[in-house]
């Protein structure tokens, strides 16, 4: 069994600051990528910023200047710092990660609970 878990999600006024964790656990033999998407109400999920294992990361138009995806490989751990804030980032957030896990050593996609990220006008 593989979980992701997501924190670090809250309300926020707008031009403030985040910083959202998620922790993979389990049954995993690698992870090749990790990342963040957001979804708001009616609208679609959309990728925010992604990360492999070794290589650049990738950041939507919108997150490019204010957030920052980073992980810790150690800890199976990804982070987003997002700063900047505004209204427009309110949306739930989810870790999503691409791994081999050990049950059927295939590539597997997993995906955290979410947690919601408010920002306040």
């Amino acid at each position: 069994q593989v979980q992701l878990v997501e924190s670090g999600g809250g309300l926020v006024q707008a031009g403030g600051s985040l910083r959202l964790s998620c922790a993979a656990s389990g049954s995993i033999a690698r992870i090749n990528l990790m990342g963040w998407y957001r979804q708001a109400p009616g609208k679609q999920r959309e990728l925010v910023a992604s990360i492999p294992s070794t290589g650049s990361e990738n950041y939507a138009d919108f997150a490019k200047g204010r957030f920052t995806i980073s992980r810790d490989n150690a800890k199976r751990t990804v982070y987003l710092q997002m700063s900047s804030l505004k209204p427009s980032d309110t949306a739930v957030y989810y870790c999503k990660a691409i791994l081999v896990d050990t049950t059927d050593w295939e590539m597997n996609v997993y995906w955290g609970q979410g947690t919601q990220v408010t920002v306040s006008s």
